[in-house]
């Protein structure tokens, strides 16, 4: 993977541990706000501003002890953002990947439907707590941006799981600093009810910010599928692949993390080539009912289906089906036979119209 360029990206690395509201760029190392709105920073070293638990519900921290909160909708405009400095400005014509993390406060009473993200030449510091509209913005002298949006649809209403946000952009040259947030004021905001009652807004926790250089498409990648037994880094269309290293513990369904980063690639292909789908079967040898097996062989495939969706891959894209063990690729008389039976295939296609 390429060298995320963020620094402290997942709000590790703190100055003090936090002990109230609205004190993130007191607190929290490298990163700041760039307006007078109050961004929180949790950390379970904390019992006020501690995690899971916190005023605004409850949220796990999936990527160490810390993450950041902030309002992204409220009444009268207010709006709260965070700021923070890249380790190295941004190549003008190269291509980048913004992502990040985001969980919806459980006692929010709306979800967006967009997250913004500003990229700029130097620190900005703008004395307001409404939106940092337009105006704002170009009213700073000697100031270059690039601006990026990000809409999906209901992945932002999600208020258990941390669901990754993310885009792909050009860069201009001038990018330095990275700033996100919700750069609309109320009445231009695209977002919905949650049905919830607790307060006036749209609170979301964002933990695992990144911004790396865009990796090469599948053909160019490291992605090593098995085709007839023999590894290969040539992805044909309409062809049947086993994947090398997505992986399970025995008897279970939970993605390990080698499996995580084979799948990458398979993201970064299907975001490049919008035309093209993915079928994914799951396989078990003959150990065991074979009802049971071909449940556990369509949940191993559901859950490689569920992280390609979470990538932000549209769930229409994709298909997936467990087989248990009824399509063997060998006999299954000795361990190392059924090991090979033991797989998950993909088949990637061109969407029909």
């Amino acid at each position: 993977m390429s060298q995320n360029l963020v620094k402290n990206p997942s709000f590790e690395f703190y100055d003090k541990c936090p002990v109230k509201l609205g004190n993130l760029k007191d607190d929290l190392h490298d990163w700041s706000a760039p307006t007078i709105g109050s961004t929180d920073y949790f950390n379970s070293c904390s019992t006020a501003m501690g995690t899971p638990e916190n005023f605004n519900g409850s949220q796990p921290s999936n990527f160490g002890k810390g993450y950041a909160g902030l309002y992204l909708y409220a009444p009268e405009d207010y709006r709260e953002y965070l700021q923070v400095e890249l380790d190295q400005q941004l190549v003008k014509g190269k291509n980048y990947r913004v992502s990040f993390y985001v969980s919806l406060a459980e006692r929010s009473d709306f979800a967006i439907k967009e997250f913004g993200v500003l990229f700029s030449n130097k620190k900005l510091d703008v004395p307001i707590k409404k939106e940092l509209s337009k105006m704002h913005l170009y009213k700073q002298e000697g100031y270059e941006y690039n601006y990026l949006e990000i809409g999906y649809s209901n992945f932002y209403s999600d208020t258990k799981d941390w669901i990754l946000v993310h885009t792909q952009f050009k860069a201009k040259g001038a990018e330095k600093y990275i700033v996100i947030g919700n750069f609309k004021s109320n009445k231009r905001t695209r977002m919905f009810r949650t049905k919830r009652n607790a307060n006036q807004g749209a609170y979301y926790y964002i933990d695992m910010v990144s911004v790396a250089l865009q990796e090469p498409p599948l053909s160019e990648s490291a992605l090593v599928a098995i085709s007839n037994g023999k590894e290969t880094k040539n992805i044909e269309l309409d062809k049947s692949y086993v994947f090398k290293n997505v992986l399970f513990e025995f008897d279970k369904s939970v993605l390990l993390a080698p499996s995580k980063i084979e799948l990458q690639k398979v993201v970064q292909h299907l975001e490049a080539n919008a035309m093209l789908s993915i079928a994914i079967h799951g396989h078990t040898d003959n150990v065991g009912k074979p009802m049971y097996n071909k449940q556990l062989s369509h949940e191993r495939a559901a859950a490689v289906a569920e992280y390609l969706i979470t990538a932000g891959i549209s769930k229409d894209r994709i298909s997936w089906q467990g087989y248990g063990s009824e399509v063997p690729l060998m006999d299954n008389n000795n361990e190392t036979n059924r090991q090979l039976n033991r797989r998950v295939e993909f088949i990637i296609s061109k969407e029909k119209n």
